[in-house]
């Protein structure tokens, strides 16, 4: 790298009538590749060589991905970390206006808010899925094509559409109002589909091999999925379920037409409006920049950040849990525990 950053140096800025530093980056990452694959078709080969270039170059790709999160996740806490503390989050914004310090209320309401509706619209949405993604992958028949259309088309619906439709169904259809169940509705509807084309794909990865021994042991069909197909695929749709809820978390739009937004807490999803992060977010990051509400919204998309990463930890710790490798792991050591008492006991005897 350094003996490619200096030929680069030299040739790009000191030969060549060349600027920019774009330019200067392009240049030097493929001099790097050239320079590394020769070094090591010198020192080992050509088949290790072609392994190198390969390694180096899913290398930057890996990096191209998680260096602009790193970048993303940095600035989000460099601009909201300043107002983060036990008060932001049980406060609300009752009591504050635009000239109010940035000190002022916090995000409790829309953290109540925020988990509600995305916990209604997993209620709503993961059982629906994975019996869709069941009927795909086990059952089958006539409609198995037009089901399996309907759920991609479902994938690329806007989610603003999906707003517009439970307002005009719940809110006005209905005379329900603005409230927490309208917002959990319409993230349902855009959590189904990917749920559903996730699972789908996970109940394929199943052996058939265990299918085929569970019916030959005399299982039915529906014994065979509950018993044998889900149990085995249950890390791969915890992982379904935490792609439906990165899904529903961060949207806004719905949340426009249906929650609508407020200053308050209200903890019941059923009567009036309700707040949430990404709507808190949108309504005040509109604020001039050094305002209070400003601060808070950044302070607030800090919140959301970290509130997206502790649900997926904790989905995955569940996963972990409750997966087979480690279900067998628990049965081993309370074997082996069982043994060295029964020694012990035998020893004492």
């Amino acid at each position: 790298m350094l003996s490619s950053f200096s030929l680069v140096w030299v040739v790009y800025a000191m030969l060549l009538p060349l600027s920019g530093i774009p330019g200067f980056v392009v240049c030097w990452y493929f001099t790097f590749l050239a320079m590394y694959w020769a070094a090591v078709l010198l020192l080992r080969g050509r088949l290790p060589a072609r392994d190198a270039l390969m390694g180096a170059l899913v290398t930057t790709g890996a990096a191209a991905v998680v260096i602009p999160l790193g970048l993303v996740i940095g600035f989000v806490i460099y601009k909201g970390v300043a107002l983060i503390s036990p008060h932001f989050f049980v406060a609300t914004t009752q009591f504050c206006g635009e000239l109010s310090a940035a000190s002022c209320g916090g995000v409790g309401h829309a953290i109540v808010g925020t988990l509600e509706q995305v916990g209604i619209a997993v209620l709503f949405a993961v059982p629906l899925a994975i019996l869709c993604a069941v009927f795909l992958s086990e059952i089958g028949g006539p409609l198995r094509r037009p089901v399996f259309l309907f759920v991609d088309a479902m994938s690329g619906v806007p989610s603003i559409v999906a707003g517009l439709f439970i307002y005009a169904v719940w809110v006005i259809g209905l005379n329900r109002g603005f409230n927490g169940l309208g917002a959990s509705l319409a993230l349902a509807i855009l959590m189904l589909p990917t749920v559903t084309r996730t699972s789908f794909e996970v109940l394929r990865l199943v052996p058939s091999g265990l299918r085929e021994g569970a019916l030959a042991l005399g299982a039915s069909e529906w014994r065979t999925t509950v018993s044998v197909v889900l149990p085995t695929a249950r890390s791969g749709l915890i992982t379904a379920v935490v792609l439906g809820i990165a899904r529903a978390v961060g949207e806004t739009a719905p949340l426009l037409f249906t929650a609508f937004g407020a200053s308050v807490m209200n903890a019941n999803p059923l009567n009036g409006p309700q707040e949430a992060l990404p709507a808190f977010v949108y309504e005040y990051i509109r604020f001039n920049p050094g305002t209070g509400p400003y601060q808070r919204a950044w302070s607030a998309a800090l919140t959301l950040t970290f509130l997206v990463l502790l649900l997926f930890t904790s989905a995955r710790v569940i996963g972990s849990l409750m997966s087979v490798e480690h279900r067998q792991r628990r049965a081993v050591r309370r074997e082996r525990r069982a043994v060295a008492r029964a020694a012990a006991q035998a020893g004492a005897t």
